[in-house]
């Protein structure tokens, strides 16, 4: 079926099932379910979208989930009546933006947010760049508490501590650091004096936010209880208190009882399961929050964070990725979808959202600039780490979805701190370049280097420090260790097992280790011994096996037919009539042709990788085909030439006859891509004796990509 017919059946399908929802204006509990399955189908695709936009012109994904969020929202597209949904695709539900089911999913998915973002808290280095961390994250988070909240008592109207005015205070505070550590990791910076300070300060921040955040919904759920209109201060400490000591008490037994949680989770949940036992785990801990008053997400945050020292810790992150990668960009589309834009647009929005942007960009600057400046830095260093400290992000906005579904905030506030978190992260990236590029030193004094220790592997090649790398990543796991690979295009292994701790890197013809010092000694016998291991094999191999032999076996004819190689190859990469004359020559042509059309990364890296290659080894092929081919650093993505010499050269073939047609294919060497794919499916065709008779024969490029099917 052609994909116009099953697209019309598929419309055909939709519009029968529509009239379910337009029967009666009571729907039943199986109707509702249906929409909301519905909603949900829309809500992801939406996410996507929006984070795919968003990406494309370098901006976070999470602005573009919100921004999504906006559009199909109630207050925009979402209420447009369509055939079937008489109310909108997203109506009104009882009065709210968003029905109650939608709000479950968006509270699991904040959970599930917190929960990963205790895990990713490094203790480590909150413990060594404590002073530095905690002066200048108590300073950015008290500044921006008092500025928020004092301009909430100017458009208020409300005394400083009523609940809108501290909710306004506690959204100002949370920094999101995930935007300005990819800026220092892109511009070297990650490690300097200042980079590691933000990063140490961001740990603190969030810490501190959680305690705060705890407080004033301490202080809040008394104040609506009371109805008295205020507090004395010495009720307000005592609240705070009690909220504080909540915090702390979970907190200490979490990291005091960690590794036993740990072993817990291990013995019940076995090798498979014990991750979802953590979440499950979180889960819990969150509704005993919520039922003392305080936030679902603070008890989230504190297993995460109790786990983060453990040696689960890097795999669970790794197993419950795709459910983060599921419910986060729901709960931003979720958010963005209570966002009335008419509200935003009301001049009194507008101007508090424009001067929230501007207090809550200053009272970072201030607030963690200067305490920097009692800390060994200098002016530049002081501001680079305030203008680091700027970006808000996920925590401040499930503040906000708090202080809004508890009717503390009103819409147009909700939407003033949706405009303040857009803002934030669109300017604190491009102030920080420009300060990043006055360049200078940050610090008075020479700053003194990173403690830990680097052990680099060279090897001949990259195909070596692959194998190389596998092989000590299983005797790794032998040893019981915990090992998380972050993805194949960055080669970043984490390794952890108790209090060691280490990451590998495969870069190029390097492995790179490391670690710190005293696990130093461990490092360098596990990569002796594994090296005298593979050494071992190697030999054993080269006894036992004779890649010639087998080569001969090989047999184009029998390959299954596949048509892989037809998506990557451009019919503007075919020569119908080569000129080479010897098998180098033709190799030249061919990475020329591909470097004309696709303009090639490094074109001398392609040919220097492919003649390697061919050295090992000849691709000569029988029936007059050869396939010259090699992962290579040279392209970003895989591309294929292929060329008809009438003559034919020798190029080594394995029944020994010259070659006529051969074919060039190059991937990257560090992005998944099908390139044994890609040159199967290309024998598959070739082993055609009527396809090679017909390509022998072709005039043109566009004749030749015709017979080969594109």
């Amino acid at each position: 079926m052609s994909r116009k017919r099953l697209l019309i059946a598929g419309l055909a399908l939709f519009a029968l099932a529509l009239p379910v929802f337009a029967q009666s204006e009571q729907s039943t509990p199986t109707e509702q379910i249906t929409q909301f399955v519905f909603q949900l189908a829309v809500i992801i695709f939406a996410a996507r979208l929006g984070g795919i936009a968003a990406k494309a012109i370098s901006l976070p994904s999470v602005l573009g989930e919100l921004i999504a969020g906006i559009l199909i929202g109630p207050f925009a597209l979402g209420a447009i009546p369509l055939p079937g949904f008489p109310a909108g695709f997203f109506p009104v539900s009882g009065g709210e933006p968003i029905s109650i089911m939608l709000q479950a999913f968006s509270n699991i998915a904040a959970i599930i947010l917190l929960f990963s973002s205790g895990l990713e808290t490094d203790l480590d280095m909150l413990m060594k760049y404590s002073l530095a961390g905690s002066v200048v994250g108590i300073g950015g988070v008290v500044f921006s508490f008092l500025f928020g909240a004092e301009l909430g008592t100017f458009f208020t109207h409300q005394p400083l501590f009523a609940p809108v005015n501290l909710f306004i205070g506690i959204m100002s505070t949370a920094t999101s650091v995930g935007i300005t550590a990819r800026i220092l990791s892109d511009r070297k910076k990650m490690d300097s004096p200042e980079g590691v300070t933000i990063l140490a300060a961001a740990v603190f921040d969030d810490v501190l936010g959680i305690i705060f955040l705890a407080v004033v919904l301490g202080i809040v759920a008394v104040l609506e209880g009371s109805k008295a209109g205020g507090l004395s201060a010495g009720a307000i400490l005592g609240i705070s208190a009690k909220a504080f000591g909540l915090w702390l008490s979970f907190t200490a037994l979490g990291l005091i009882f960690s590794k036993q949680i740990s072993a817990f989770l291990k013995k019940i949940g076995g090798e498979g399961h014990f991750n979802i036992l953590a979440l499950g785990l979180a889960f819990f801990i969150a509704g005993i929050f919520e039922m003392e008053g305080l936030s679902m997400i603070i008890g989230a945050y504190i297993v995460g964070l109790s786990l983060s020292k453990t040696e689960l810790s890097f795999i669970i992150q790794d197993k419950t990725k795709v459910l983060y990668e599921l419910f986060v960009p729901i709960f931003f589309v979720v958010m963005g979808m209570q966002v009335q834009i008419s509200k935003i647009l009301e001049p009194s929005v507008l101007i508090f959202g424009l001067l929230f942007t501007l207090v809550a960009i200053l009272a970072k600057v201030l607030g963690c600039g200067l305490p920097s400046l009692f800390l060994g830095f200098n002016k530049i260093g002081a501001l680079r780490i305030g203008v680091g400290m700027v970006p808000r992000g996920e925590v401040a906005l499930i503040i906000a979805g708090i202080g809004l579904s508890a009717k503390i905030l009103e819409p147009g506030f909700f939407g003033a701190s949706i405009l303040m978190t857009i803002l934030t992260t669109i300017l604190a990236p491009i102030l920080l370049n420009i300060i990043l590029d006055k360049g200078g030193r940050g610090t008075r004094k020479e700053a003194k280097t990173t403690t830990s220790e680097e052990f680099v592997v060279e090897l001949p090649n990259a195909d070596l420090a692959g194998l190389l790398s596998s092989y000590l990543l299983e005797d790794l796991q032998r040893e019981g260790f915990y090992v998380q690979l972050m993805s194949i295009s960055d080669d970043i292994s984490h390794i952890r097992k108790g209090d060691v701790s280490l990451s590998l890197k495969v870069d190029g013809s390097k492995l790179i280790l490391e670690a710190v010092p005293e696990d130093m000694p461990f490092v360098r016998i596990m990569v002796y011994e594994t090296m005298v291991k593979l050494d071992a094999n190697l030999d054993k191999l080269k006894e036992t096996y004779d890649p010639e032999s087998m080569r001969k076996t090989l047999d184009v004819e029998t390959i299954r037919k596949d048509p892989t190689f037809r998506k990557i190859l451009d019919p503007q990469c075919i020569e119908v009539d080569m000129k080479a004359t010897n098998k180098e020559e033709a190799i030249v042509e061919l990475i020329e042709l591909l470097d004309r059309v696709h303009h090639l990364k490094d074109k001398n890296k392609v040919l220097a990788d492919v003649l390697e290659r061919e050295k090992i080894m000849s691709t000569g092929m029988q029936h007059g085909i050869a396939i010259p081919h090699a992962r290579t650093e040279g392209t970003d993505k895989p591309v294929l030439a292929i060329g008809i010499h009438k003559k034919g050269i020798d190029f080594q073939t394995i029944d020994g006859t010259p070659a006529h047609i051969i074919a060039l294919i190059a991937s990257s060497a560090g992005d998944p891509a099908p390139h044994m794919q890609v040159l199967t499916s290309l024998g598959s065709t070739l082993g055609s004796d009527i396809v090679r008779e017909q390509l022998l024969h072709a005039k043109t490029r566009e004749e030749a990509a015709k017979i080969l099917g594109v």
